[in-house]
């Protein structure tokens, strides 16, 4: 604002002077055209040059991105601005160190830069990089010595560096340790090749920056061998009844009608072959709807007319992608939990619709069973309100009498939260017609 006021007083003193010049003082006074064609040149002149005139002289001597002779502090602000851009985001590899390495030697005002983890080299750029290889042990002795004793170590000599090679180039250097919480994990190093020393509070600040993304790439790391574990659970908690009720309608079928009992093994082995060898976390609607179908035929076969299927599908949900093993068990649920306990059995739908408008897909999983317990209704929806980590109490709705839980609808909710944080919803309800509704919303991928 200050700029801009002293901008108008300018372009006003202009107008007042070339006026006195041109009015007042030559004889004859100008006449209007030349007058004003000379006002407006001076001060489309100054507004132009305004903004420059407020930076100052520019510094040849700047390095770009706040080099040795620039300001280090600018560069370590535009690096902080870049935030998630740090390669280390992505863990402590040593594709990631090396590009971490020329992502900052121009900004920390060093002649080299290395990153380690806590024995071996991951990353050097700049002199010395003929012996300070990556993949091999640490060179120097102030790196292992800021690993043992957890601080940032300040060499300004060559015996203070300690490296192996003697004519090494590197005389000075700065070390900070990189931490995930209070475990240190490697180092960060900004070497010189003079005495003078690379500036401690930034190199500190920087080496934070480091370990606060090797965090965030540890909760990752975490997050996807729990999201593995759950998927594992899944698999593993694939009904052992089931396969020993079909193994006995096959066994009660082979004499009788031995070319549906040789289908049925058949489809089995699909089944499991599914469930055990499917990679990955998502798979095409598709995949999942020939599984399902798989599934329900088999128990079709052990029931026979007392379960009836009824699929509503939108042609165009085929080809987007679900969590695997999230709609078969909330198929089961309703074939075990709605049907089988009804002398007269009873329907199970699953209809799946696609909205183009959110992105979503909606599954809809519904029976005509015997309808869920209200206090176990209340119990899952009180649990589908809490944070994943509160999941685990000890009022597990699956060990319930009654419970419609079924097999893994916690571990499917666990994992659909891992996988879409609160981008999802898995609902479930009674209607007053009886029977159970499951309705899950998923982000389209």
């Amino acid at each position: 604002m200050r700029g801009s006021v002293t901008l108008a007083a300018v372009v006003v003193g202009i107008w007042s002077l070339l006026y006195v010049v041109t009015q007042l003082v030559v004889d004859p006074p100008l006449t209007v055209l030349p007058t004003v064609g000379a006002g407006v040149a001076i001060t489309v002149a100054v507004v132009l040059g305004y903004p420059s005139v407020l930076r100052g002289p520019r510094d040849r001597g700047r390095v770009l991105g706040g080099g040795r002779q620039g300001d280090p502090e600018r560069g370590f602000r535009d690096l902080a601005a870049a935030g998630r851009s740090l390669p280390l985001r992505a863990g402590l590899t040593q594709d990631a160190a090396r590009r971490t390495c020329e992502l900052l030697r121009p900004m920390l005002s060093g002649d080299a830069v290395s990153i380690t983890d806590t024995e071996d080299i991951l990353a050097y750029v700049g002199p010395g990089q003929d012996h300070h290889v990556a993949g091999a042990a640490m060179q120097t002795s102030a790196a292992p010595r800021t690993v043992r004793q957890g601080r940032t170590q300040l060499v300004r000599d060559r015996a203070g560096v300690g490296c192996r090679k003697p004519d090494c180039e590197v005389v000075s250097a700065v070390i900070a340790p990189l931490r995930i919480g209070q475990r240190v994990v490697g180092t960060l190093g900004v070497y010189q090749a003079r005495a003078d020393i690379p500036p401690k509070g930034l190199v500190e600040d920087m080496a934070n920056m480091l370990s606060l993304h090797l965090e965030l790439a540890e909760l990752d790391r975490e997050r996807r061998l729990a999201t593995d574990a759950r998927l594992d659970a899944l698999r593993a908690q694939i009904n052992p009844h089931f396969l020993f009720n079909i193994l006995n309608t096959i066994a009660s079928k082979a004499r009788t009608r031995p070319e549906e009992a040789r289908e049925l093994v058949l489809r089995l082995s699909e089944f499991f072959r599914y469930a055990v060898r499917q990679e990955g976390h998502f798979a095409e609607f598709a995949q999942e709807y020939f599984f399902v179908r798989t599934y329900l035929s088999l128990e079709q076969a052990r029931f026979g007319e007392r379960l009836d299927v009824r699929y509503d599908i939108d042609p165009q949900v085929l080809t987007s992608r679900v969590p695997v093993l999230t709609i078969q068990p909330l198929v089961e649920n309703a074939v075990k939990h709605g049907i089988a306990g009804k002398k007269e059995g009873g329907t199970v739908r699953l209809r799946a619709r696609v909205d183009p408008l959110t992105r979503t897909v909606s599954i809809r999983v519904s029976d005509n069973g015997e309808g869920i317990d209200p206090g176990v209704l209340a119990t899952l929806t009180e649990q589908r309100n809490q944070r994943v980590e509160d999941l685990a109490s000890p009022a597990d709705p699956d060990t319930l009498p009654g419970a419609h839980a079924g097999v893994g609808l916690r571990n499917i909710s666990e994992r659909l939260h891992a996988l879409f944080g609160d981008r999802y919803d898995l609902q479930i309800s009674t209607p007053r017609s009886g029977g159970t509704v499951v309705d899950l919303t998923v982000p389209m991928r």
